[in-house]
């Protein structure tokens, strides 16, 4: 079991898209940084869209003293825009990246050079060796585009084969499937501390339809529930509380190696959790 001392937690925040977003996101990021995350990891929009908010973002993040991780995304990239940020990272103080495949933009035909996160880790690694320490996904419930469990643990190492140090999972409300994941990495040589991803609930539709997009899924009796609340947004956030908190506190007991939250740049129900955690 992981020791107390040794957990990660981690808080993902999104690019400010207007100077009322950006204002917002820094009071955020102060009520969070008080709770001393290990770092904060910052997505990044494929075909440009938000790439420069992102390293903005994380040089500020980085300006206030706080490890920050740029998510990095490939997929529709050549090989030579890729370089291009890399370097740009690196000259900017970053050592720490999380590396994905991503989705293809919209309107985009061809997976450009990169088809999958473990060449992006690998051409990472080629280029710079060691300088980043690199995150990757995973998925307990498997990936949506996966046909088979065993083929997506089979591309799961194959990211890490490709030089990959840790993983974050996508989120998720069965801590079973989080465990069985593990133990099945693990089974296929797999040693690399995977992270849990965990998503407060704050609104049932807003849950429903990020879940539907990236094929997490939502148990019946969360659904039902929620589904049960109508538009009780009070009920709804208080009953996603428990469910989330009970959901951490079996994941840190079952020797996770931390959390990491998708914020969605809202300190309150993490800043809530993370209390009733006693963390």
């Amino acid at each position: 079991m992981k020791k107390e001392s040794d957990r990660k937690f981690s808080f993902e925040l999104f690019p400010p898209k207007t100077p009322e977003g950006a204002a917002k996101l820094r009071e955020v990021r102060k009520q969070l940084g008080a709770l001393k995350p290990h770092f904060f990891s910052v997505t990044f929009g494929a075909g440009g869209s938000t790439q420069e908010g992102t390293l903005s973002t994380v040089k500020e993040i980085i300006g206030e003293g706080y490890e920050a991780a740029p998510h990095l995304s490939c997929i529709g990239s050549t090989a030579g825009s890729i370089a291009g940020v890399l370097n740009e990272y690196k000259a900017s103080g970053i050592r720490h990246i999380v590396a994905l495949r991503g989705d293809l933009p919209s309107g985009m035909a061809q997976a450009g050079e990169f088809k999958h996160a473990s060449d992006l880790v690998a051409f990472i690694r080629a280029k710079h060796d060691d300088h980043f320490m690199i995150e990757v996904a995973a998925y307990p419930e498997y990936h949506p585009q996966s046909r088979f469990a065993q083929e997506d643990l089979k591309n799961f190492k194959r990211k890490i084969e490709a030089g990959a140090d840790a993983a974050i999972t996508q989120y998720f409300f069965n801590p079973e499937a989080y465990f069985h994941f593990v133990d099945e990495a693990a089974a296929m040589g797999v040693n690399v501390p995977i992270q849990p991803g965990i998503m407060p609930i704050a609104s049932f539709s807003q849950l429903a339809r990020f879940s539907d997009a990236c094929g997490a899924e939502i148990p019946r009796w969360i659904r039902r529930k929620m589904e049960g609340y109508g538009d009780d947004n009070a009920s709804i956030r208080a009953f996603g509380l428990d469910v989330v908190t009970a959901l951490c506190d079996k994941l840190l007991a079952g020797g996770a190696p931390g959390l990491h939250f998708y914020t969605m740049n809202q300190a309150g129900l993490t800043s809530t959790i993370w209390q009733r955690l006693g963390l």
